[in-house]
């Protein structure tokens, strides 16, 4: 059976959850959902920024829902689950954006603060993973999007984040390392269920926060000579939560400047 190409990447009729929604990243994932026709729900501990995005998305005619949902509680996970699934029948894409930043690099990095990052980082994350799943695995489909690093694949480049406390977090190489293969296993136990898991790996994304002298450093050092625009992030994720991708499940989709080329 052949399809329209560009019909593949529409979300028409579909649910999708974005959890950190109100981020940088986050943002620009829920705008495109959104735009290719899903109901979007952005979460994160701060409802009321995604409830005022919500909002704003909604003046434009977009179909977004701001909601609360700490990580670091597996009963608020719960609770927006079954928000979601009471609300509009089931779940169809879930996008892992959240994430804590706890610490520094290896000295800069107390046991506290690396297990305060592994509750939301990993045990958040696993449990947001097998909650959602579960409305998938009883309709026989869905998409998981779990959103890594290039400092999942490769080591910082240290000299460059010279006197950036957080620039080099140890937690941060730890918990998107280990999101890699918690998506290959995801992968491999869920396809039984028609359940899809991929990871999509952006390199650095310009914010108005980051140093001038950062920014012109790490960017003499990409392929493409830039940092990427939160946007530019917008078509791997539709291609990873649509139809487009099918049959794609495990994989670690790169969307870098070439950083991880060299």
């Amino acid at each position: 059976m052949t399809r329209n190409a560009l019909d593949l990447v529409r979300l028409d009729g579909k649910t999708a959850v974005v959890t950190g929604g109100a981020g940088t990243l986050g943002r620009a994932i829920v705008r495109a959902l959104a735009e290719a026709g899903a109901l979007v729900v952005a979460a994160s501990r701060d409802a009321e920024h995604c409830e005022q995005y919500a909002r704003e998305l909604s003046r434009e005619g977009l179909r977004v829902e701001g909601a609360r949902c700490d990580l670091a509680s597996e009963q608020e996970i719960r609770d927006l689950r079954d928000t979601v699934v009471a609300g509009h029948r089931t779940v169809d894409v879930v996008f892992n954006n959240a994430l804590a930043r706890h610490g520094g690099d290896l000295r800069h990095t107390t046991a506290a603060e690396f297990e305060a990052s592994l509750q939301v980082n990993a045990t958040g994350l696993m449990l947001a993973c097998q909650l959602f799943s579960e409305p998938m695995q009883e309709k026989r489909s869905g998409s998981i999007v779990n959103i890594g690093s290039i400092y999942g694949s490769v080591s910082p480049d240290f000299p460059l984040y010279e006197g950036m406390r957080a620039g080099n977090r140890i937690d941060y190489a730890f918990v998107k390392g280990g999101m890699l293969n918690l998506t290959r296993y995801l992968a491999c136990y869920l396809a039984p269920f028609g359940v899809r898991v991929n990871c999509l790996s952006p390199g650095a994304i310009q914010t108005p926060n980051l140093p001038a002298t950062f920014v012109s450093s790490f960017s003499q050092r990409v392929p493409l000579g830039r940092l990427a625009d939160a946007w530019e992030m917008q078509g791997a994720a539709l291609f990873l939560a649509s139809d487009a991708s099918t049959y794609v499940t495990g994989q670690n989709i790169v969307v870098d400047g070439g950083w991880t080329a060299i």
